[in-house]
Parts: C-alpha cells; structure tokens; sequence
C-alpha cells in the first residue's frame, strides 16, 4: 500500500516536489554567484554596445544587496522545504528512522546539487550566467525583494549595532585598488613580453596623478640655456648646435628667465633679415610658462592639452629655476623613454654577464624598475645617484660599497661631488656570486 504524508500528499506528488525544490535551489546558488561575480565594468561596455541583458545585469548590480538578499531568502525556503518533504516521506516509510536517513539524502542532493554544481558553473562563467539569468533574477526580486528588503533591514539594524559599516559606497581608495588589482591581473600567466609591458603602461597612467612634474623634469643642471645678452650668431651657433626645438632664453642670470625661442622662428627671422646681425632676440622668442614644481603630471597633461603647447618652465616656491618639463616627459612616464633622430645619445644601462649593470649617475630609478622589475623607492630620490646619496648620508668615495633594499652599490666613478656612474647588483645577482 503506498505510503503517504502526514499532509496526505502522495509520495508520488512528493518526490517530484523534492527534486523541484532542489532544481530552485540551483537555480538560486547559481544567480547568487553570478550577480557577486559578474564585472561591471564587462557589464557596462556591453550595455554600451546594446546588449540589453547587461543593461539588466547593471541595474540588478546597482541593487546587489537586494538581490542577492532575494535569492538567498528563496534558496533558504526552497531547501528548508526539500528538507522537510524528504523526512516526511521518509518517516512515513521508515518511521523513526526516516528521520536520520532524510536527512543524510538531503544534505547529499543539496550540496552536490543545489550548492557546489551550480555554484561551481556560476564562479567559472560568472558574466555568462549573470547574462543568460537576469531576467528570471528581475522576476525573483519582484516578488521576494520586498520580504528580502525587510530581511536586509534587520540585518542592517544588528550590524549597526555592531558597528559595522552598512553603507554601499565604495571609497576612492577601494576603486583604485580594484582597478590595479584588474591591472595585476592582466596577462596573468602569459609567457610573452607584451602582457607585462602593457601592465607597466597601465600602471603609469594610474601614477600620474600621484607623481609630480618635479619627478619627471629635465633637473636645470642638464638643461640648455641662452643668454640673451649675447652676439646673436653666437645665439644661432649654440641653437644649431643644441638637439632640442625650444630652449629657455635667459638675462643676467640663470633664474632670470624672459623667454623661451624656437628654432623654426629664430631661423626664419634670420633668413627674413638676411644675416644674424639685424635680428632681436627679444622679437623672435615667445612668453614663458612658468608652472610651481607640484603639479602634478595628469594635471600638467591636461594643461598641455588645453593651452595646445607642450613645453614649461618649472619654478620652486621662490619662483627659482628647477628646469622643463615636456608633453615628451609625461608621455615617457607612461611608453618609457622615446627617442628620436634628433635626441642626444641617452644615458644608459649596460648589464654584464655576472647579473649586475653598470649605471650612469642621472638615470631616473622609475625607468629602473620599470624596466628590470625591480622595487626601488622612487619617493626619496629621482635618481639612482640620489638614492645612494639619501641612503649614505653623506658623499661618498670611488670604490666605495653600500648595500639597502637588498642590493648593491659600488661607485666606479665621480664627478666632483656628482655620483658619475656606478655598478648594481640586484638580490639574484648578489646570490649568485656567493654560491
């Protein structure tokens, strides 16, 4: 005789019952992990592009708390009912002991089926299963979002007391470590060279906010500057000779700055005059901009674009020279040195076989670690020179030895009080020659 529930609901009704409630509760793990999982931003460049389901996707993100929430509450009836069908059944075959054999059979199909195989689907295809269960989400939520809105008060309310932050809004902070993360992320595991170059560049974008044009300027002791008070085929001769367009024209002294000349103009208005000689200085150069050491380099991006030039004087506090900077210098923090057929021959980097290199003085310690990986501070100097000066407080002699963040540093070579060049050696290399 077959048996029947307490309820009087056959077992035939029953069981087709307990593996819908089952289904449901994959159906819920599976929108949970999706909606937790899914990218915004994928999300919003696929809604850009019209995809109408993403647009869905964005507007249940925007309300994360309550769908989830939603789907958390349905899975917890669904399953709390399999749960209480399967004893029922069980009880009225086996009695007592229905009780044990109930629920081992549910705990079994819920965590294989309604937990792990939906979830484990979702967290693989989170964007893909977000897509494809929007719509249904959309319904979930309208008709449990308002007990789950409750649910989520409550919630809320006994947080608070805890002290725990219950509000939504992300900090600034929280969105750029997201962002970087995603960076990190990119390439991950690829063997090739243009993952890890693409990370540096991306990396540099997010940095320019937070380096200033100070960082990345040509220092005054390496720029070219003209005198305006002398003979003017001298100011032709040293133009010509000078591999940059525009240089600073100065009066007295170095920090006296009146003007910046370009060559294209110098030369036109010496071949309109005929000759050197009849030609004004003060007529051919244009105003300088002059711009505080502070700035930062996106601002100073921004200020190039909108003025449409892309040269400026950088001045201290006291408004003394501290050098120029460029658009080439702020693009350089970001694509890495770019040289042309018209720049001088750089300084360089030269590694030897034994893992260490042989460095120039004046070679900025970002394109240092942007090149070898390495994790030197870049807020205590500008160059590597400067960084042994910070570190051995004092001036240090040729052959002289010093070693802090993990590697070495011997100085091959002075000039005057200058660190002229100087050998590396990096923690490999440095392992490598004790072994």
């Amino acid at each position: 005789m077959e048996a029947e529930l307490h309820l009087d609901l056959p077992i035939s009704v029953a069981l087709p019952l307990v593996v819908l409630c089952l289904a449901l509760g994959a159906y819920m793990s599976a929108a949970e992990t999706a909606i937790t999982g899914a990218s915004r931003p994928r999300m919003h460049r696929l809604a850009q592009q019209g995809n109408k389901r993403a647009a869905v996707v964005n507007s249940l993100l925007d309300r994360k708390d309550e769908a989830v929430s939603a789907v958390l509450l349905g899975n917890s009836v669904v399953n709390i009912l399999s749960a209480s069908l399967t004893t029922a059944v069980l009880t009225a075959i086996f009695g007592a002991a229905g009780i044990v054999y109930a629920t081992v059979a549910v705990g079994v199909m819920v965590v294989i089926f309604a937990e792990v195989m939906p979830k484990t689907w979702a967290l693989l295809r989170a964007d893909r299963v977000a897509l494809t269960l929007a719509p249904s989400i959309v319904v979930t939520l309208a008709i449990l979002g308002p007990m789950a809105r409750g649910v989520a008060s409550i919630s809320r309310f006994f947080l608070g007391l805890l002290g725990v932050r219950v509000d939504r809004t992300p900090d600034a902070e929280e969105h750029a470590d997201v962002l970087r993360g995603a960076i990190e992320l990119h390439g991950h595991g690829q063997t090739d060279e243009i993952a890890p170059a693409e990370k540096a560049m991306l990396r540099s974008v997010l940095d320019l906010g937070d380096r200033t044009v100070g960082d990345v300027m040509t220092h005054r002791g390496s720029v070219v500057l003209i005198d305006a008070d002398q003979p003017m085929d001298a100011i032709v001769g040293q133009m010509l000779e000078a591999p940059y367009t525009r240089i600073p024209v100065y009066r007295t002294e170095a920090d006296n700055i009146i003007g910046v000349v370009h060559a294209k103009d110098l030369f036109r208005a010496v071949r309109a005059a005929g000759g050197p000689e009849a030609v004004k200085i003060d007529a051919v150069m244009t105003q300088p901009w002059f711009i505080p050491e502070s700035t930062t380099c996106f601002d100073q991006l921004q200020a190039f674009r909108a003025r449409h030039e892309h040269f400026a004087i950088v001045v201290d506090e006291y408004g003394a020279l501290r050098g120029i900077i460029t658009l080439e210098d702020i693009i350089e923090e970001i694509t890495g040195d770019i040289e042309d057929e018209h720049d001088a021959i750089k300084r360089g980097v030269v590694r030897r076989e034994d893992g260490s290199l042989i460095s120039q003085g004046d070679v900025p310690i970002r394109d240092l670690n942007r090149e070898f990986g390495w994790g030197l501070p870049e807020n205590v100097a500008i160059t590597i020179a400067g960084l042994v000066l910070h570190e051995a407080r004092r001036i240090p002699e040729v052959g002289q030895t010093y070693a802090f963040y993990g590697f070495r540093f011997e100085i091959l070579k002075r000039e005057g009080t200058r660190i002229a060049e100087l050998r590396i050696m990096p923690p490999l290399a440095i392992e490598a020659a004790e072994n």
